[in-house]
């Protein structure tokens, strides 16, 4: 993102505009997505296909010479919109595979995004960010978007559970939360989302700053940050596995309760001049703070009407990633008021809330 920031000559405070505009748009194709059903109206596949090519399209956009911020600023909203076409899509597909072992099943996604997630931060410890042409990886994943989207178009048809929508415009969407399971696993969902993103945010700025607090110790940053973040996406593969012992419900409750605990434990840590249990400490809190993920989706997709499992998955998506941009804003707001990372502590809010709220479900059911 520095690298558009030269090309175009813009300003410094363009890199935040840049980055919220893919997740405003995001957010706003989710809410297309789940008002018009089209996750549960057209065939998942041929959906996320067109996404898929919309979104290298989109993407390809910023190249373009005579680009200025408005123009890059609509090009990432529109890549933004796309993916509202691949993750829920992606997890629908999913669905309509898999009654039995869905975790499992969203666990690779989920473990397969959340590599996606840190890989940038490997890409630039072996090439470094001057050296690596930003035109080269733009076109890069483009392509492998295109290729990802042909796959799924010819190799994976209509999975044997899927269950046609309404073909036309329905507000049933709006009373999905009437279900208390259903309400229970979004609410989890909810609370795992204040804390996941944000937490990956944060990570090259809490190394940063343990480097400043303790300047004997030395990191590779970069290379730190992949192995805490990547380190998650085992941890989504190793928690589908160990729901299908113990149930959904169990594991995430498991996971997103020792996260909680991290966000608690995390200022005593930091404080230590310990560089090696730092580091042992963050990579628990990324296996931790992620393994839940897919088995809140698994939770919301099983709990939810067949008829329009694609949207309710699609629209708590949209809510989660709102929480995000809010958690993100409000701790970062927080750091900058009282200098300090032990702000991070109040991350736990999130696990918190969610486990309330499997708790309450339990309560009540009993």
């Amino acid at each position: 993102m520095s690298d558009l920031l030269k090309t175009f000559n813009l300003e410094l405070t363009a890199l935040g505009h840049l980055t919220a505009a893919v997740q405003l748009g995001f957010i706003g194709g989710t809410l297309v997505f789940a008002f018009l059903n089209l996750a549960d109206r057209f065939q998942p596949s041929k959906l996320f296909f067109v996404c898929a090519l919309l979104g290298a399209i989109f993407n390809l956009g910023i190249l373009l010479e005579q680009n200025s911020l408005n123009s890059l600023l609509l090009w990432r909203f529109l890549t933004g919109f796309s993916l509202a076409g691949i993750y829920p899509v992606g997890m629908k597909i999913a669905a309509d595979y898999f009654k039995e072992g869905l975790g499992k099943s969203l666990g690779y996604l989920v473990g397969a995004l959340v590599l996606g997630t840190a890989f940038p931060h490997l890409l630039k410890t072996f090439s470094g960010s001057e050296d690596l042409p930003w035109k080269l990886v733009i076109i890069t994943t483009s392509v492998i978007a295109i290729l990802g989207g042909f796959l799924i178009l010819f190799l994976v048809p209509e999975g044997p559970y899927r269950k046609a929508g309404a073909g036309k415009v329905s507000f049933r969407i709006f009373g999905i939360f009437r279900n208390s399971r259903f309400r229970a696993a979004a609410y989890g969902y909810f609370g795992h989302m204040w804390e996941l993103y944000t937490f990956w945010a944060f990570v090259p700025l809490i190394l940063s700053s343990y480097n400043m607090l303790h300047p004997a110790t030395e990191y590779n940053i970069p290379l730190i940050s992949f192995l805490i973040i990547g380190s998650g996406g085992i941890a989504c593969i190793a928690g589908g596995y160990i729901s299908e012992r113990i149930g959904s419900e169990k594991t995430a409750a498991t996971a997103l309760f020792l996260s909680g605990c991290c966000c608690l434990l995390f200022p005593l840590i930091f404080i230590l001049d310990a560089p090696a249990l730092l580091i042992s400490f963050l990579i628990f809190w990324g296996l931790t703070v992620v393994a839940d993920s897919p088995l809140f989706s698994t939770l919301i997709a099983q709990n939810a009407n067949p008829e329009i499992r694609g949207t309710a998955l699609t629209i708590v998506n949209s809510i989660g990633f709102v929480i995000t941009i809010v958690s993100i804003q409000f701790i970062n707001f927080l750091m900058l008021q009282f200098e300090t990372i032990y702000m991070l502590a109040l991350l736990a809010a999130g696990p918190a809330f969610g486990l309330w709220s499997l708790f309450r479900k339990k309560v009540r059911k009993g």
